[in-house]
């Protein structure tokens, strides 16, 4: 199983572990410990063979790296080629038919679900399944601060380019006691079409919408700062750069500082279960299919210990596929990334949430139906 991206080191850290994890699983398999082949829903992954094109979401490039390693456990016959190429790309190469799936961390549109979709058959359409829940973090590497809170309006104020010394005074008015430098403000944000981007602007737009003055967008909308593609492409970026700061899927912040959230009057510390906690007080989106998952995350969620920056990121695949056989490997697939195994070993490797019991349920059902 291969996940693949082109030209960047992170990539080949990605494929040395499934290739390593993937080795593991097999030595496990040789010494009879590997997992049932069985899932529990009743898919034999046994008899699956062939090969699964999924491209998007470079939020999910860690978790995906997992849920191949364990996949291969049980699916030797089969092989996954996911390349983060970012969730806009990867939900146009699903809708071309260049993708089986695609991994989103922002759900199909209206606008989008009322096209066709080349790989479904001709009365289907695409439904989307989360599959990965990750807090963004407000990453940063400052000349001698290690302790940062930041509110929305600072956010916003920041990545729009209305603030731009660290020691300006809003900042400083949450930060007492720390010494924060007279020094300019190096913003580095998405240069991509970004699912992360959207879910970024929805928080500021929603909590700091008048700093903010924009819509919620896929795509950066301010000329301020520096910008790379993809989550790793800023965290290479967050590497060489100083006194900067960026939003990052958590799996990918690494060694960077992260400031603390301003959630109702409170300094909240970045968590996968605060993340969780707000998907758990979300609804789903209205008007859409039965088996269609779509959160509308509630940004203004103030709960103890809530992360409202938070992303869910979506499997799409066909409701159902021109090529019933493809359809059956998209299925085999994701029924075991939903599965209990596959999320706690994303929660381990990429630091996100599992999904709850109530949506790993519903996430099932709907991966259940797919033809």
């Amino acid at each position: 199983m291969n996940i693949k991206r082109i030209g960047t080191v992170a990539a080949i850290a990605i494929a040395g572990a499934v290739v390593l994890s993937s080795c593991a699983a097999n030595e496990d398999a040789g010494n009879g410990s590997s997992a049932s082949a069985t899932s529990a829903s009743g898919t034999d992954y046994s008899k699956l063979s062939g090969t699964l094109t999924g491209s998007g979401s470079s939020a999910q490039a860690t978790a995906e790296a997992a849920w191949a390693a364990g996949f291969q456990d049980k699916a030797s016959g089969v092989t996954v080629n996911y390349s983060p190429d970012g969730s806009g790309a990867g939900r146009k190469n699903f809708i071309s038919g260049a993708a089986d799936f695609a991994g989103s961390d922002a759900a199909l549109s209206d606008e989008e679900l009322s096209g066709s979709f080349a790989n479904c058959a001709a009365d289907s359409k695409a439904i989307d399944i989360p599959v990965y829940i990750s807090p963004i973090a407000i990453a940063y590497k400052v000349n001698g601060v290690s302790d940062l809170t930041l509110d929305a309006k600072t956010i916003a104020g920041i990545f729009s380019g209305k603030i731009t010394k660290w020691n300006d005074s809003e900042i400083k008015s949450l930060n007492s006691g720390v010494d924060l430098p007279d020094a300019n403000i190096t913003v580095i944000h998405r240069s991509d079409d970004s699912g992360t981007t959207f879910n970024f602007s929805q928080y500021v737009d929603a909590n700091a919408g008048d700093v903010w003055g924009k819509e919620p967008s896929q795509t950066y909308p301010f000329q301020v700062g520096d910008s790379a593609k993809g989550t790793s492409g800023v965290a290479s970026a967050m590497a060489s750069a100083s006194n900067a700061i960026t939003y990052i899927d958590d799996s990918g912040a690494g060694s960077l500082d992260k400031a603390k959230l301003m959630v109702g009057d409170k300094a909240t510390e970045i968590s996968a279960d605060g993340a969780a906690q707000v998907v758990a007080d979300s609804k789903q989106v209205s008007g859409r299919s039965d088996n269609d998952l779509a959160i509308d995350i509630d940004r203004k969620d103030t709960a103890e210990n809530a992360w409202p920056l938070v992303l869910v990121s979506y499997a799409i695949a066909c409701q159902e596929y021109k090529d019933s056989s493809k359809g059956e490997l998209v299925k085999g697939y994701l029924d075991y990334v939903v599965s209990q195994d596959a999320q706690q070993a994303a929660a381990k490797e990429a630091k996100s949430a599992a999904l709850s019991s109530d949506l790993s349920e519903k996430a099932a059902k709907a991966v259940a139906s797919i033809k």
